[in-house]
């Protein structure tokens, strides 16, 4: 007697493997039999002919961190199978946080001016999110920016001894919280004053707990090469598994410098460093129109990056630099223009859906002028889209065997109070876009291939040794989809469009999606990775 019974499915394992026809009997929260299970009876017999039954989804790049604290349904994720979210990446995680830090974030979350930023640790947060329950599984990596903000604020120097042991003892207790490694987003401050011997310490601190380092690296522009060749060296100094995230070339000038950077990938393998890569299948990027500045004008915070940007000589420099680069560092508006940087949230609501030569020209401005008070105006806390990647190197990265799918996203809503702006379609679409796009339209990769990539690699990658395969005694992480008309319907332009072609997805064994409807249902799990033997 079966919880539940799926019958005559494609089989897709997770392993690579061709896929089979059968059924998937799960017991509980475990899957207990696959195969041709015969004349058995369950409580909810689900009729998967015509269908694939895969495993759980797992997005190894997220920003669900808060998202999932106001709206625990995960609405955007789990409607196109996904089952577990990895938070806290490109070097900014929720927790642990100071409470200078809660207070900052506070003032500029003006969208949720209720929301209580009521943590401290990343065991708080772990428990607050259990508390209000949430439709996905949910594993943590600890923000290397966010701990050096702790430690030092936004100070542009290096770490003195103290501040790295300070910020060495942080990374270790959110470990022992149960963090699945270390992230950094090179390009943002306060992670991007950090030298790369004081990201080594830290990275050090996560490889004793047996964690992961997953990195935005320093530049994915002009600085492409030396910025993997770092994220590279890290992994080798600390003898930690690297994770490179997004992996892209950006800027039309960089297109097709992707069979480099692979090239540097695989010749690190072949040296015994173990780095894979995610990426997510769109053209375009998205971050704060903020990152578009150099880390100078930063330093100090939101309030000091306002008063610089209200003296016209400091307006001068930031020109001068974000046109010509400054200490290594290369604006993402080189290869992009403010024709192709599309604003999808801001405070004033107006902009969204506009580039910022469309602002420009309706104001009478210069496009960096109106760049720039647009960042003024809304406090910094502005997100763009910007058009930067070639389709040649989004099919070269995917086809390679070390590549997972990450959406790089939060799992919002097409309704409710996460229903602001206009995000990166990515939110909505990434995981079906492969298996439709990628799969069945342009065969870039197989079907085996894809789900691997989803499922069995990320879960390898974090080390979650009961999921990502449909295998007896594996978690009842399942999604059903139909081959045939699986697809993102999210576009730039209305991106808040739940995927076609998503049937059923079970949570650690509870139908939560049924028929492409979410049915309220929270069965997620925090998962905590576990202690090394010895380490307390």
């Amino acid at each position: 007697m079966y919880s539940v019974l799926i019958r005559n499915a494609r089989i897709v394992d997770g392993s690579g493997n061709p896929w089979f026809m059968g059924d998937l009997g799960i017991d509980g929260q475990t899957i207990a039999g696959v195969g041709h299970l015969g004349a058995v009876r369950a409580d909810l017999v689900i009729d998967g002919s015509g269908l694939v039954v895969a495993p759980g989804f797992i997005d190894i790049h997220t920003h669900s961190d808060v998202p999932l604290l106001v709206d625990g349904d995960g609405h955007a994720h789990i409607r196109q199978g996904v089952t577990t979210n990895v938070i806290g990446n490109c070097g900014g995680s929720s927790a642990p946080m100071t409470d200078e830090q809660a207070a900052q974030a506070g003032r500029q979350q003006f969208d949720m001016p209720d929301f209580v930023w009521d943590w401290r640790s990343l065991g708080d947060y772990f428990a607050r999110l259990e508390r209000q329950g949430t439709s996905l599984n949910v594993a943590a990596l600890v923000g290397q920016g966010t701990v050096r903000g702790a430690v030092m604020g936004f100070a542009d120097r290096p770490a003195t001894p103290g501040e790295v042991a300070q910020m060495a003892e942080i990374v270790r207790q959110a470990m022992l919280d149960g963090a699945f490694g270390l992230s950094t987003g090179l390009v943002y401050v306060p992670g991007s004053y950090a030298a790369t011997d004081e990201i080594i310490e830290l990275a050090r601190v996560a490889a004793s707990f047996g964690g992961i380092y997953a990195s935005h690296i320093r530049g994915e522009n002009d600085t492409l090469l030396t910025a993997v060749a770092e994220a590279i060296e890290i992994g080798r100094a600390a003898r930690i598994p690297v994770q490179i995230a997004h992996f892209k070339a950006m800027g039309r000038h960089m297109w097709g410098r992707s069979v480099d950077s692979i090239q540097m990938v695989d010749e690190a393998r072949s040296q015994g460093v173990d780095v894979t890569c995610d990426q997510y299948p769109y053209n375009a990027s998205a971050t704060g129109l903020g990152s578009f500045l150099p880390g100078w004008a930063h330093v100090g915070g939101s309030e000091a990056l306002k008063q610089r940007l209200s003296d016209p000589a400091t307006r001068a420099r930031l020109k001068r630099d974000i046109l010509n680069g400054v200490d290594g560092w290369v604006s993402f508006h080189k290869g992009v223009g403010w024709d192709n940087t599309l604003i999808t949230h801001a405070q004033d609501h107006s902009l969204e859906g506009l580039t910022v030569s469309e602002i420009a020209h309706r104001l009478g401005k210069d496009e960096f002028d109106a760049a720039f008070d647009i960042l003024a105006d809304n406090l910094g806390r502005v997100s763009v889209v910007y058009f930067t990647i070639g389709d040649e190197d989004i099919e070269r990265i995917m086809r390679h065997d070390a590549v997972m799918i990450g959406s790089d996203s939060s799992a919002v809503a097409a309704e409710g109070p996460l229903a602001k702006g206009k995000p990166h379609p990515r939110a909505f679409g990434t995981f079906v876009r492969v298996l439709g796009a990628y799969v069945r339209q342009k065969g870039v990769i197989s079907l085996e291939n894809a789900v691997r990539k989803m499922t069995s690699l990320p879960a390898q990658r974090l080390g979650l040794p009961d999921r990502g395969l449909l295998r007896p005694g594996m978690k009842a992480d399942v999604v059903l989809f139909d081959p045939a008309t699986v697809a993102d319907q999210a576009t730039y332009t209305d991106p808040m469009r739940y995927p076609a072609g998503i049937e059923y997805v079970l949570v650690n064994g509870r139908l939560t999606v049924c028929r492409g409807k979410h049915l309220g249902i929270r069965a997620g799990a925090v998962l905590r990775h576990p202690l090394p033997k010895g380490v307390r």
